[in-house]
């Protein structure tokens, strides 16, 4: 009935993507009073990573806008599993929610390499603008870069975890 009322897929459940986890190691400028890192450090992580993603599908920032294509964020949230303390080292992984050509849904899974655990789940959503800050589908208007995004994408069942 309503689109906002679209069940959004579970990490588990999104499209897995043929890119490489994004690692990192926390720095201690990163941490707070408590000795951990302190939460608005997540949602760098995430750009970080999905920075590292986008250049390893062929269509990086740089390229992105020297073709005139901008991908602004149109929401973020992060839901905090666990904590990440200082020079511990994380792995970061993505995941497609959703894709329209015109929108791009990523969900983001952080987990403690030392002991696997999740510490971290986020999701963010991005549009596309051309050079004049209109709306861009790049399915009409770059089908290329479309289908290099389609191309990263595994199909359902294909290299899943449960």
């Amino acid at each position: 009935m309503f689109d906002s009322m679209k069940k959004e897929p579970t990490f588990a459940e999104a499209s897995a993507l043929r890119a490489a986890p994004y690692t990192r190691l926390a720095q201690y400028y990163e941490t707070d009073q408590m000795k951990i890192i302190h939460h608005a450090n997540y949602v760098r992580w995430m750009e970080e990573a999905r920075v590292d993603l986008m250049e390893q599908i062929g269509f990086g920032y740089e390229k992105m806008e020297s073709m005139g294509v901008y991908c602004p964020v149109l929401g973020v949230s992060v839901d905090y599993k666990g904590m990440v303390r200082f020079n511990e080292r994380v792995s970061i992984e993505l995941r497609i929610a959703d894709y329209t050509g015109v929108t791009l849904t990523f969900l983001y899974r952080i987990t403690r390499l030392s002991d696997g655990s999740v510490c971290t789940l986020g999701r963010t959503r991005h549009g596309f603008l051309d050079a004049e800050g209109h709306v861009l589908s790049l399915k009409r208007s770059y089908p290329d870069v479309h289908r290099l995004i389609l191309d990263a994408i595994i199909p359902n069942g294909e290299g899943q975890d449960v």
